[in-house]
């Protein structure tokens, strides 16, 4: 598994991303409806790294171009000691251990780099791999859950 930065090649596989019905169903998003709407969001993407206001990973297969999924950090606090971790991988991917290895690699990222000292992410509380996964890599539940919607649940992850 190797990250790596987001370019306009990955429009096709960012479109199956954000067009597929089963990873949207548990995301507050519309399914993506053309080419043009993947590239512009990954320019979006792109902007929003050059602004400091996100970091965005592609993730690939070892010795594989092709995007099977991405990774992000985002939403940082004002003196960038906490964020938001956000993660998607295509179908065919999942299940394998692929993105408990990136999302490693992302927290000793932001953990030794950045220095973070908390990382938040929301998930559904129907989706239980994403659950299952925020368990293995150490995120506790939070007692308090998003008050805007109910059906969502916090972990943190503390350093």
């Amino acid at each position: 598994m190797t990250l790596r930065q987001l370019s306009d090649s990955d429009k096709e596989e960012i479109w199956a991303l954000r067009s597929n019905v089963h990873i949207n169903k548990y995301l507050e998003r519309q399914p993506s409806k053309s080419l043009e709407e993947a590239i512009t969001f990954i320019n979006r993407v792109n902007s929003n790294i050059s602004n400091n206001d996100s970091l965005y990973w592609a993730i690939t297969l070892t010795g594989h171009k092709n995007l099977i999924g991405t990774i992000c950090l985002f939403d940082f606090s004002d003196e960038k000691s906490k964020c938001e971790m956000g993660y998607e991988l295509l179908i065919d991917y999942q299940g394998q251990g692929i993105m408990h290895e990136a999302a490693e690699k992302v927290i000793e990222y932001g953990i030794q780099t950045i220095c973070l000292t908390r990382i938040e992410a929301f998930t559904h509380k129907d989706n239980q791999s994403s659950t299952n996964l925020l368990n293995k890599l150490g995120f506790k539940i939070s007692d308090k859950p998003d008050q805007a919607n109910n059906d969502l649940l916090l972990f943190s992850l503390t350093r």
